[in-house]
């Protein structure tokens, strides 16, 4: 790993990181805008095991130069050595793959980085801020805490709820996707210290755009005050 790579796949030779080939074995329209890949893992499970949200990172070329996205598995079967990526349909490398992708299709996938902590205590409330990239994430991290409440900010547009949801535990706070994400942070700084002053045990997730995440992690942990262990902020995608 590393050659052809660039300088990201570089670092992660240096990271010890694991290289695997999946194949794809389907695939399937979700929702508008939305496609599912069944694939088989090339021997990944068996290797590393199973956590919730788990993702790994895919390799495109973009015009010969190297293009890496993460995306979590759904559904994965140690057993049968299968799982599902889940695409947001938009302009760019990924989603012109995977709009293409059909059976006997291979791409090269990186594992580093992914871990699941389940915090201690257990969270009495779950706050989730996401998007249309971290959905497959959200529906395992609210499936994994159960019978938690959770609030959900969601930069997009649902159909229906997260798989992952209980209408009558999780709420869905949808939000367009403007002024390149501040209108998701305005939102969550307005709404988020009031549920938060009535939480003993919160639990903070975030997973965005880089710039977003960052902006509320930070919001999160130094201006609210909420201890690091209890907060997730991790960027999955670069806006242009």
């Amino acid at each position: 790993m590393g050659q052809g790579r660039g300088w990201e796949g570089a670092v992660l030779k240096l990271l010890r990181a694991k290289d695997f080939t999946f194949t794809v074995t389907g695939a399937e329209d979700v929702a508008p805008h939305y496609r599912r890949l069944r694939m088989t893992d090339g021997g990944l499970l068996a290797a590393t095991g199973v956590h919730p949200t788990m993702w790994v990172r895919l390799w495109f070329s973009d015009d010969g130069r190297p293009h890496q996205r993460a995306y979590t598995l759904v559904d994965p079967d140690p057993e049968t050595g299968t799982f599902a990526l889940e695409f947001a349909l938009h302009e760019g490398v990924a989603s012109d793959w995977a709009r293409a992708a059909k059976e006997g299709d291979t791409v090269e996938a990186t594992v580093q980085g992914t871990g699941f902590q389940r915090p201690e205590p257990d969270p009495s409330h779950v706050l989730v801020v996401g998007d249309t990239a971290s959905l497959p994430a959200i529906n395992s991290l609210l499936t994994e805490l159960g019978s938690a409440p959770a609030t959900v900010w969601f930069e997009g547009t649902l159909v229906g709820l997260p798989s992952g949801a209980d209408p009558e535990r999780h709420e869905i706070r949808e939000t367009p996707r403007q002024k390149a994400g501040k209108q998701l942070v305005e939102r969550v700084r307005a709404e988020l210290p009031e549920i938060l002053s009535g939480t003993e045990h919160p639990y903070v997730w975030i997973a965005c755009d880089t710039a977003t995440t960052r902006a509320l992690g930070s919001y999160v942990r130094k201006e609210l005050g909420v201890p690091r262990q209890r907060v997730h902020a991790l960027g999955y995608w670069r806006a242009d």
